[in-house]
This record gives C-alpha cells, sequence and structure tokens, in this order.
C-alpha cells in the first residue's frame, strides 16, 4: 500500500496522507474530477468505468464503458454529463447521477481516442482518426463533421473562454468554429505533435512532440519557437494558473520555462530533479502554488515553484504512475497507476 512521508522539515505544516485507495482490474488510462468535486471517474484500459466519492472512495456507479477498452473520459462544465470514448468507435454519454447511458454517438472510424468538451460545456469535439466532428453535448446531435485531416489527429483542445476548437496532427495546428468547416487559421510546423495545451489565459499554445521537443507559439502574431535537447518524445506538458509557467517532460528532469516578459526564448529554465526515471505526469494546482511530477517507476514529487531547489514529499508506489489530477478545490489530487491502483491524498500544506 503505498505511504507518503515528508522530505523537509521546514516547509511543511502537515504532511500529505492517503485518503483512500481502490483497486482496478486493470491500467487507469483517464482520471477525472466533476466540476463540483464530489464525484473522481477513473477509466481502465480494458473498459469500465468507475464513479467514486471523491472524499470516501466509496463506488458510486460502474459503467460499462467501451468493448475493447475505453481511451478517454471528460466532464461537461457543469458535471451533469460525463462523455466517454472508446476503441468501439463509438462516443456515449452518461448521466453520473444514476449512472445510467443518456446516448450513444458513431466518432467515425475504429477508435474514438480523444474528447473536449467547450469551456460553456454545451459543446463536445471527438476526434477518431482523421475525422473530428462536433457534437451538441445535450442532446447528442452531430453539428459539424470538419474536412478530413491529412493525418491521424493526436490531440484536441479549446482555446480558454472561446468557441475556438484547436487540433493537432503531423505537419501542425488547426483552428475551428463551430458554424464553420473551414479552418479558422492553421500553424504549421512539420513535425508529430502527441499533445497540445494552451495557457489559461489563451496567450500561448504548447505542444509536446515525437522528435523530442517543445514548440510553442504566441497565439497574437503566429511568432513561435522550439525547445529541444529532451532525451525522448515529450508527452506530459502542465501550465500553473497564471500562464507564466509552462512545465514539460520528457525526461527524469521535469523542465519548467518561464514564460512571463518576453518569453521563455534565451531564458535559464527551472529544473526540478527528484525522479530517476522518465516523469509520466505533471499536473500544476489550479490555483496555488504546488506541483506534483510523476515518473514511471511509481514515485511521486510535490514540489513549491517558487522554492525549487528541494521536493516538499515523496512517495512510492510501486508502479508507473500514468494519470494525476488535482480536485477543483486542489485541496485532493488524485493518482492512477498502470497497475490499476486509484488513490487520493491531501497535498502538503505549506506556510
Amino acid at each position: 500500500m503505498p505511504g507518503i512521508k515528508s522530505t523537509s522539515k521546514r516547509i511543511l505544516d502537515t504532511h500529505s496522507r492517503q485518503q483512500w485507495l481502490a483497486q482496478l482490474d486493470d491500467h487507469v488510462n483517464s482520471l477525472a474530477w466533476s466540476p463540483d468535486g464530489k464525484w473522481l471517474v477513473a477509466a481502465s484500459v480494458s473498459g469500465p468505468i468507475t464513479i467514486f466519492a471523491a472524499k470516501t472512495g466509496q463506488v458510486q456507479h460502474i459503467l460499462g464503458g467501451h468493448t475493447f477498452g475505453t481511451c478517454e473520459i471528460a466532464w461537461n462544465a457543469s458535471g451533469t454529463i460525463l462523455a466517454s470514448a472508446g476503441e468501439d468507435g463509438q462516443i456515449r454519454l452518461w448521466d453520473p447521477e444514476h449512472g445510467q447511458e443518456r446516448c450513444k454517438l458513431s466518432g467515425g472510424a475504429a477508435w474514438v481516442e480523444h474528447l473536449a468538451w467547450s469551456p460553456q460545456g454545451d459543446l463536445l469535439a471527438s476526434a477518431a482518426g482523421r475525422i473530428l466532428r462536433l457534437w451538441n453535448g445535450t442532446d447528442g446531435h452531430m453539428l459539424q463533421e470538419y474536412p478530413k485531416h491529412s493525418s491521424t489527429i493526436s490531440a484536441i483542445e479549446w482555446q480558454p473562454n472561446t468557441q475556438v476548437l484547436t487540433s493537432a496532427s503531423y505537419g501542425g495546428i488547426s483552428f475551428w468554429q463551430p458554424e464553420s468547416n473551414e479552418p479558422l487559421r492553421i500553424f504549421e510546423w512539420k513535425g508529430s505533435i502527441l499533445v497540445i495545451a494552451w495557457s489559461p489565459d489563451g496567450r500561448y499554445i504548447a505542444t509536446g512532440d515525437q522528435d523530442a521537443t517543445v514548440h510553442f507559439w504566441i497565439v497574437k502574431d503566429g511568432q513561435d519557437l522550439q525547445m529541444y535537447g529532451y532525451p525522448t518524445k515529450v508527452r506530459e506538458l502542465s501550465w500553473n494558473n497564471s500562464s507564466r509557467y509552462l512545465a514539460t517532460g520528457g525526461s527524469d528532469i521535469t523542465t519548467v520555462w518561464d514564460c512571463s516578459g518576453k518569453g521563455p526564448a534565451g531564458s535559464k529554465p527551472i529544473q526540478l530533479q527528484g525522479h530517476a526515471a522518465f516523469v509520466s505526469a505533471i499536473a500544476f494546482q489550479h490555483h496555488g502554488p504546488l506541483i506534483a511530477t510523476a515518473s514511471a517507476d511509481g514515485n511521486v514529487v510535490f514540489w513549491h515553484i517558487a522554492k525549487p531547489k528541494r521536493p516538499l514529499v515523496q512517495t512510492a508506489f510501486g508502479s508507473s504512475v500514468s494519470q494525476l489530477a488535482w480536485s477543483p478545490d486542489d485541496q485532493l489530487v488524485a493518482f492512477g497507476t498502470e497497475a490499476g491502483v486509484v488513490t487520493v491524498c491531501t497535498p502538503p500544506q505549506v506556510r
């Protein structure tokens, strides 16, 4: 059973503590808090979706999920609808309160890999292979099928506080509006993008890439730059709430770029050194100064971004951490592992 210990006596008021632990049958490949923090939902690679009471770990519902496997889960903004996508080519909309399926939608390809709710929570985007579709999230009516991408869509995400959807595939990022099936704009880059991360203020968009780089665009004028020197492909990106810091994986060191002022070009990044294996998950708090990092050997480290030289707390889970998510109020943090463990802890309290 995982345990947590303090590695710093001068910063902690109280130690981080495990609240509950559950064991699923398979690798945890998606983890999502409801917007009100009432529920934590975990999807396992074999298909089932489990809804837990966030504070106690009591199982509220087990949803059937998707035949052959569930790829992703996502809540709408109000927390009234849970969407899931899977290897059966379907998107399913669920009533989380009663654990019932509301409707089933066809993604257009054998696997539906990505979902993204609009910030307002009324539009749902799905990506399946090269097919990008837009749905009315309330009744499941398809509003738009955008032109087929030239290669597999690797990531989708909405620009914060807008109705602009972005999709990534080999060759760059495309911007879409609900009312048009022509791209609003395109950021071209001849490389394989793995993940998109918008800054919370909508000024910047970053990508983690197959060629062991991070690409970075200033959205206003399309100016871009590239961070290189990572030893492996970069799948882990996280912005802090002020949009000042961008944390990146791709190594056993978490590299944090300061995007204030003139931006990260020419600056020396912060390096969080606390893992012996490659970083597998990164997440800043939604509102606070803490960042949690996890690695492929099952270790988790909490850091204070203003005091990055020493970790606050370290813990070992014994299996690679595949998912990491802060509760909406930052009072709890959840982890999922490749061995099927789901656990919720309190973060370290800092003065």
